[in-house]
């Protein structure tokens, strides 16, 4: 149960303030001067300053905000306006008394009276205000609930690692006493904050953890890259230490850091790369205030582009997608972080012109992020007409609405499959790409984001590797050596955010997915981070690389020139178009005609003629359960 918050009212923090005017202005008088000299002459002085002191200076208090404070709260911020509000308080009353002083309403003046109680009123009214927050504290440590309170050392000392003790000290239900700091900063070694000592650097914590007076362990540098985290998890699991962990810092955009954001160590925090910094006044300005409209915005990508769009205060979001229930599910968590926000969810099929033209014709976007499609490799092999026609139909019906209503921006979400695909889905994908790109020829802002895979997205390699080992085992790879490139979603929309505030028609960017993952290397990470360890409790099998399949994903075509952007992680690809203007329109007529016919073996093959690279005719049957 929490504690019970000491607090006191304003209206007694007012006529505590009364008497204590009044205690500043006669003290200041009395350091100032001897007693005697203070009776003979200058009583009269006092009583003029007293009235006009406290005439004055409760209202300038009132003014700053003084009495409308819950200060069993109160921290730096409220430390200024506290010295704000006595400094121009005393301000106030010295100019009053020089122009009194001036009119020889009265004689003598002491001018040093006003420095010594500006001093005065600035440590009565912080010690007033302060006390409820110390009676507070006092109260919360007093009483910490029965049971074994466990010793927590936290790694990191920056803002992340200060707040997590702050809320461990104000939170003793939770039975987590911080006990040390670790951070590689020497600047920071032998300080305390929140009275905790900062011990040592990262490379210390198996020094600290034999010592046997930790019992939990949490990460808290939200900006640390995976590699730092990894470091960290290796050396807890080896001493069997509990480890938690705060959110990676894109994940934490949009929200605020809280006790409540500790939670255990993911496969995608051992992945996590060093953040990136934003353009936000670039990206600002193309969204704030926009009308904007995510497709397919139940899906894990889109509707974290949701989120963070949502962040850059537009007029409205228009979420449209073809699943009632991912629709409800990310309306209402807009609703409950954005209330302010202008939200229209639409339950619509890109692949629905007249549809799509009336929601245009209706909400008038000026901005769309185009995120439809279907994304699942193995089951498009065995579904090559539905693959067609959303990724292909539905995105020339989505372009084709951009253009007739002026959407001033519109990008589009890609992937590396689209390079020399293999797939059905990649070379849909592809095509897709080519119809955005043929648009932005006639002058519009249209554009084409492409990136690899993104971990917790639908259909991705962990959720099956989780179950895998939840069963029991075997985890099934294809090969020891193949790798893929990773991202996880938050970094993803984070760059597609940048990248779309640089597009200015036409381009294809592609970003910096970093190095490539071996998936073994990922599924025995996977294994440990269960408590488990890799060929003793869970077995893995090699099932053989299959006919066409490639040991590492390509981000773009060989021998296609890269350009550098403003944004170091973002390039833009010199993209030569294949097909454009009437020929490409009449190929996307045919593929169509083909879907509706059913016609697959013609529709595959046409496929393959219409993407330079492709051989999705030459691939093996698809094996659904696939992982790589």
């Amino acid at each position: 149960m929490a504690q019970e918050q000491f607090y006191l009212r304003n209206r007694y923090v007012f006529f505590l303030d009364l008497a204590l005017i009044a205690f500043s202005v006669v003290a200041a008088f009395i350091i100032r001067l001897d007693l005697s000299q203070f009776y003979i002459d200058y009583i009269p002085t006092t009583l003029w300053m007293l009235a006009v002191a406290l005439l004055i200076k409760p209202l300038v208090y009132r003014r700053f905000g003084l009495y409308q404070r819950f200060w069993a709260y109160a921290s730096t911020p409220e430390l200024r306006l506290i010295a704000l509000a006595a400094t121009a308080a005393s301000f106030l009353v010295g100019v009053v008394m020089f122009s009194l002083f001036g009119l020889r309403v009265f004689i003598f003046f002491p001018r040093t009276v006003i420095a010594i109680d500006w001093v005065l009123s600035l440590l009565l009214v912080g010690a007033v205000r302060f006390a409820p927050r110390l009676l507070a504290e006092n109260r919360r440590r007093a009483g910490p609930p029965a049971g074994r309170t466990r010793r927590v050392l936290v790694a990191g000392a920056g803002d992340a690692g200060a707040l997590v003790v702050r809320e461990l000290q104000k939170n003793p239900q939770l039975r987590l006493a911080p006990a040390a700091f670790l951070d590689d900063d020497p600047n920071k070694q032998g300080y305390r904050i929140h009275e905790v000592e900062v011990v040592g650097t990262l490379a210390d914590l198996p020094t600290q953890l034999e010592s046997g007076l930790i019992d939990e362990v949490i990460f808290a540098i939200p900006s640390a890259p995976g590699a730092a985290l990894r470091r960290v998890a290796e050396v807890c699991r080896a001493y069997g230490t509990p480890f938690r962990t705060m959110p990676g810092i894109y994940e934490l955009l949009g929200g605020k850091l809280s006790i409540s954001r500790l939670r255990q160590v993911d496969i995608a925090d051992l992945l996590r790369r060093a953040p990136t910094q934003m353009d936000d006044e670039h990206v600002g300005l193309s969204l704030s205030g926009k009308r904007v409209l995510v497709t397919g915005a139940g899906g894990s990508i889109a509707s974290e582009l949701c989120r963070q769009v949502a962040r850059w205060g537009p007029a409205e979001m228009i979420l449209l997608g073809h699943g009632e229930n991912s629709i409800f599910a990310i309306l209402l968590e807009l609703e409950e972080s954005f209330p302010a926000l202008a939200l229209q969810p639409v339950i619509a099929d890109v692949r629905d012109r007249a549809r799509l033209e009336a929601i245009f014709q209706s909400q008038r976007p000026q901005v769309v992020f185009h995120a439809a499609a279907h994304k699942h490799v193995s089951l498009m092999e065995k579904n090559v007409e539905e693959a067609v026609t959303n990724n292909i139909l539905g995105t020339r019906s989505v372009v084709a609405a951009a253009q007739a209503h002026g959407v001033e921006r519109l990008v589009m979400i890609s992937t590396d499959k689209a390079v020399r695909p293999s797939s059905v889905m990649g070379v849909t994908k592809r095509v897709a790409e080519m119809l955005v790109l043929d648009a932005a020829r006639s002058g519009a802002a249209f554009s084409v984001v492409r990136f690899g895979n993104v971990l917790g997205s639908r259909g991705s390699v962990v959720p099956v590797f989780e179950s895998q080992i939840r069963a029991g085992g075997p985890v099934t790879i294809t090969h020891p050596d193949v790798e893929r490139f990773f991202m996880t979603i938050p970094e993803a929309v984070h760059l597609v955010l940048q990248a779309f505030a640089l597009g200015q028609g036409g381009e294809v960017f592609l970003l910096d997915m970093g190095q490539p993952v071996r998936i073994l290397d990922l599924a025995e990470d996977l294994i440990r981070l269960s408590g488990l360890e890799p060929g003793r409790d869970i077995e893995i099998i090699f099932t053989g690389l299959r006919p066409g399949e490639k040991l590492t994903e390509e981000l773009a075509d060989e021998g296609t020139p890269r350009h550098a952007t403003a944004h170091p992680e973002i390039h833009r690809l010199a993209e030569d178009l294949p097909l454009a203007g009437p020929a490409l329109s009449r190929r996307v007529d045919d593929l169509l005609s083909l879907a509706q016919d059913g016609e697959v073996d013609e529709l595959v093959r046409l496929l393959d003629e219409t993407v330079p690279g492709a051989r999705i005719r030459s691939a093996p049957p698809p094996d659904l359960t696939a992982v790589v």
